[in-house]
């Protein structure tokens, strides 16, 4: 790999320094490197790869498709991730692998499609580099959102490319989705040594920070610098991370964006209840047939996607006693998450494109009193429904606020109680385009900041008239980002101070028009959400 063209971003390579302006790229380029670089071969685990050199004028190397497990299919489905099997020659790392089986988008979806390929044989990820190979640098591994039922991580959006750049070495992977990634099922846990079942998809990201604390040595990475971060259901899964003790000392900082396990969404659930919905499920998958096991395998991943979850039916991990022993609230609440510092934020307007709104004031109100109990009368006084509009705007504020906002304010709070920094993040920035008006700071609209794609990614971020204030605004996201994986502080020169979260001062750094520390945001809202939980606990 070439080396950075001057001592100075060699430094910051090595060091992991924060060199350079928050606008400017720690590693620096020149006329040497418009040279085409020689083919670089790396060991890692199975065999060598090699993988995409730089293009003229860049240094970063992007490998793609590097398996972390072996494929989990025919007996190995339903199975925590297995060792790889070795392979021969040179693997050539140049194309992203297929993404595991998931039911594509309905046409229209906001979101777009994002799947080309897919397969269950999926547990690869991707690395990019412009790290010399002894250098050391921080690791960021980003896991992709998607409800736990979409997504992968070769994303366009998630190109690691301009982070790199940045002095990190930026990892994406693929895990095991929906019923293939989840499913509990009391046949499933006899036959495990664990007696669990569930929690596939965990294990493949727990299987897949195993490989880079192996192997990201020979990309230049340090195993002892490594940040996990994700937005939506990625933010669950750092969440349950965070939680699990099978990622003890797999990574030293956490980044959630739009997701936590406290509430109703991201939540691990007793095994009794995930294995009742696994009964349900396999039953609609073999009908007639018998239930076992090879029953189950015998079924191609089409036909298990085909079948539709019951109403009710939760898609979610599992209290198993190995993976998880308790739900994600009493791990936080005891103290026995894993005691690394967190950056956690939300979006100003996450239920807006997410289907929140469509519903009449009189199933709102009803819909209050059902849900809320003794807190009707104050929610619809914070969320007031006398009319259509009215109803739209106070149900996508109440979405936001239930399942983003009060998520992760809750995850700052219990996280400084333990002495853990915590910062703080909310981003109100609304990007231009024709529905900006009625999509606000939309979920997944940070998204694009981070990785400093602006431009670059398709829709939603496409065909948006992106001004000067958000490509300045990306790039000092994209610097808090890297310095927090740099030293479990975002803060760094030329970027506005960010405090860490207490929640006597409840203040969180705000990515709008400009960036400003602002306090108590939303604080009646969330604080009504926070009587609302304590409700719904002490009726469990």
């Amino acid at each position: 790999m070439t080396r950075p063209s001057t001592l100075a971003a060699w430094l910051c390579v090595v060091s992991g320094w924060a060199c350079g302006s928050a606008t400017d790229s720690p590693v620096a380029t020149s006329a040497a490197a418009d040279a085409p670089p020689a083919r670089r071969i790396v060991a890692v685990d199975g065999g060598q790869i090699t993988g995409v050199p730089p293009s003229p004028g860049d240094q970063v190397w992007v490998y793609k498709g590097i398996p972390y497990a072996a494929p989990p299919v025919g007996d190995r489905r339903w199975r925590p991730p297995q060792a790889l099997e070795p392979w021969t020659g040179v693997k050539e790392a140049t194309r992203a692998a297929p993404a595991c089986m998931q039911t594509k988008r309905p046409e229209g979806s906001f979101y777009g499609q994002v799947v080309d390929e897919m397969s269950e044989d999926c547990l690869y990820l991707n690395v990019w580099t412009a790290a010399d190979e002894n250098a050391r640098a921080p690791v960021m591994v980003w896991i992709h959102g998607g409800g736990l039922t979409s997504g992968h991580g070769m994303e366009v959006t998630y190109d690691g490319a301009a982070l790199a750049r940045r002095g990190v070495v930026l990892v994406t992977i693929n895990y095991r989705l929906g019923l293939l990634g989840y499913l509990s099922h009391p046949l499933l846990a006899a036959e495990s040594e664990r007696k669990a079942s569930g929690n596939y998809g965990i294990l493949d990201q727990i299987a897949a920070l195993q490989w880079v604390q192996r192997n990201i040595p020979r990309f230049g990475g340090n195993p002892e610098r490594v940040t996990i971060f994700g937005e939506s259901a990625g933010s669950w899964s750092v969440h349950h991370l965070v939680a699990s003790p099978l990622a003890k000392g797999l990574f030293h900082g956490a980044i959630g964006q739009s997701g936590g396990g406290f509430g109703a969404f991201g939540a691990a659930y007793p095994k009794a209840q995930t294995e009742a919905d696994g009964v349900q499920f396999v039953k609609a998958l073999l009908g007639d047939t018998e239930p076992t096991v090879a029953a189950m395998r015998a079924k191609s991943g089409e036909e298990v996607l085909a079948v539709p979850r019951a109403p009710g039916s939760r898609l979610s991990p599992t209290i198993d006693g190995w993976v998880f022993p308790d739900s994600i609230r009493q791990i936080f609440a005891d103290g026995r998450q894993h005691p690394v510092p967190v950056m956690v934020g939300s979006t100003a307007d996450e239920g807006a494109s997410l289907g929140a709104g469509a519903v009449s004031p009189d199933a709102f109100r009803a819909g209050a009193r059902k849900t809320f109990g003794r807190l009707a009368h104050a929610f619809l006084s914070i969320y007031p429904s006398t009319n259509a509009d009215e109803t739209m705007k106070s149900q996508v504020a109440a979405f936001t606020d239930q399942h983003f906002g009060w998520e992760m304010r809750t995850w700052a709070r219990m996280t400084a109680a333990r002495g853990i920094p915590a910062y703080a993040y909310f981003f109100s920035r609304v990007a231009p385009g024709p529905d900006a008006a009625r999509l606000g700071a939309f979920h997944a609209g940070e998204i694009v900041y981070v990785f400093d794609n602006l431009g670059r990614s398709p829709f939603p971020y496409a065909n948006r008239a992106y001004e000067d204030t958000d490509r300045q605004l990306s790039k000092q996201m994209a610097s808090y980002w890297v310095n927090f994986a740099k030293t479990g502080n975002p803060n760094g020169d030329g970027l506005p101070l960010w405090p860490a979260y207490t929640r006597d001062q409840d203040e969180v750094l705000e990515f709008g028009d400009a960036i400003r520390v602002s306090r108590a945001v939303r604080a009646a809202r969330l604080d009504l959400m926070d009587r609302y939980d304590e409700l719904r606990r002490a009726a469990k």
